[in-house]
């Protein structure tokens, strides 16, 4: 049986219907793509052969773009079981080449659903390698509202997300991490999967999201065997995340985690709520200067408490602590002796940015003026005095959109100065006529973009401030 959300994972909640697996040939012969797909269409389940057959057609050009669009669709209608995601995830890591790393390296990694304002990859990376564990992050653009990992990270003059593997390897050895653009050589049929699930609305398949988040983690050489892989995720849920609800985040969190036991990958998946922004920047480069001073030991708590229990789980894992408490103490510690800092500046430079452009931002009064700035600020006021009770998140992200943060398509341009800084928290008081937020444009803002901004705020006028809630919400292992 497949899976939804219910008892599965499809999304859908359709379950299978029992098919007999016809080929062409018992014998040896090829199957034809359009009889796999019949037996995806009407819920049947497909061999380990036959979807290494269908990654084959789909890396090398011979599966057509609507034969891909019918069974990525047929897939989050009838979901996988756990024995389809397992092979599709290594049909897909096996589609190119894979990178492997020396035995003795600790390993680790970390991937989040997406969210709007979550630049917690780029404090989380070195804040990580500064206590000694190697940290490989293959990052990808934004498709959606705004920029993705290595959108932000190009805001910094001269970085370069793209890197041979043994470029990879002597910044992974200087600097014990890297965050780098997946190659032309790395997994070619995820590159079309990729694209095509956001144009056939598919993004939210668990079986897709599943081989996607782990086909580049799974054990990947006899070599490195010894070598300590571990992993862990970030479930997002709320009104601007895959998942809109949390039932539905722990669906997901629960799939992965098995699915990933499948691969030989040590992982525990967090639950975080994602109806308002994480931190107050959403866009490019205003949310590389605010990742910029988590790792000054500064910055918003939400995002502090995300990169320090996403970490103080790897520093676990890895076996540098023993117990959870001490792992995100080992990441405080990092984030406010200027560790982290120095691991980041090492980092960039060894990614592409010039030594004085690195010094400036890795300084101890951090100079900003190099990243792209745009034309215009526009604060927006409160209309009302109370207290924030929501900043919605998608409604901001729209806006991200409409300023030119994100994009439709995966070779739309992108605008790196534009976005949304905020100067209000959840449970902080605003002030009627005074500023909660700043657009920073490039052209006129229109009616929509102004309308759509001050319609995400949400105050209580009778309300009393509160500290924010704990975006954590439950961890699967």
């Amino acid at each position: 049986m497949g899976y939804n959300y219910d008892d599965s994972w499809s999304g859908e909640g359709v379950e299978n219907k029992e098919h007999e697996e016809e080929t062409l040939s018992e014998s040896g012969g090829e199957w034809r793509v359009t009889d796999l797909l019949a037996i995806k269409i009407l819920g049947g389940r497909l061999t380990n052969e036959q979807v290494a057959f269908l990654v084959q057609k789909i890396s090398d050009g011979s599966m057509d773009d609507c034969q891909l669009g019918a069974f990525l669709t047929a897939t989050k209608v009838h979901g996988m079981d756990r024995e389809e995601i397992v092979a599709l995830t290594c049909c897909m890591r096996d589609s190119g080449r894979v990178l492997c790393w020396p035995a003795e390296w600790r390993t680790v990694d970390k991937h989040s659903t997406g969210g709007v304002g979550d630049k917690v990859s780029l404090p989380l990376a070195p804040a990580l390698a500064a206590l000694g564990l190697h940290v490989p992050m293959i990052s990808g653009r934004g498709l959606g509202h705004t920029g993705g990992t290595l959108d932000k990270l190009e805001s910094i003059p001269g970085y370069q997300v793209t890197l041979t593997e043994e470029k990879m390897r002597e910044v992974l050895q200087g600097a014990r991490c890297c965050i780098v653009g997946q190659t032309d050589a790395i997994a070619p049929a995820d590159r079309r999967m990729y694209a095509a699930r956001d144009i056939t609305s598919t993004v939210s398949s668990i079986p897709l999201i599943a081989c996607v988040y782990l086909y580049l983690l799974s054990p990947v050489h006899k070599k490195a065997a010894g070598s300590m892989k571990s992993l862990v995720l970030d479930i997002k849920f709320g009104n601007s995340a895959f998942m809109k609800t949390e039932e539905e985040a722990r669906t997901l969190a629960r799939a992965l985690v098995e699915v990933s036991s499948g691969l030989g990958i040590n992982t525990t998946a967090l639950t975080t709520e994602m109806n308002n922004p994480i931190g107050k920047s959403i866009g490019n480069s205003l949310e590389v200067i605010e990742a910029m001073e988590c790792l000054h030991g500064k910055g918003p708590a939400d995002l502090h408490e995300l990169v320090v229990h996403l970490g103080g789980e790897l520093v676990v894992a890895g076996g540098l602590a023993e117990s959870l408490p001490e792992g995100r103490r080992a990441i405080e510690r990092v984030l406010h002796d200027g560790s982290a800092l120095a691991s980041f500046r090492e980092l960039i430079k060894m990614q592409g940015v010039s030594s004085e452009v690195a010094e400036a931002l890795c300084s101890d009064e951090p100079n900003y003026s190099m990243l792209p700035r745009a034309s215009f600020v526009t604060p927006i006021h409160a209309t009302t005095t109370g207290v924030v009770t929501s900043l919605d998140a998608l409604m901001l992200a729209q806006v991200c959109q409409r300023l030119g943060a994100g994009r439709q398509r995966a070779d739309d341009p992108i605008n790196l100065a534009v976005g949304v800084k905020l100067h209000k928290s959840v449970g902080d008081r605003v002030v009627a006529g005074t500023a909660w937020a700043d657009i920073h444009h490039d052209s006129p803002l229109c009616k929509t973009v102004l309308t759509t901004t001050e319609n995400a705020l949400v105050i209580d006028e009778e309300g009393e401030e509160f500290p924010m809630p704990s975006r954590i919400r439950d961890r699967f292992c």
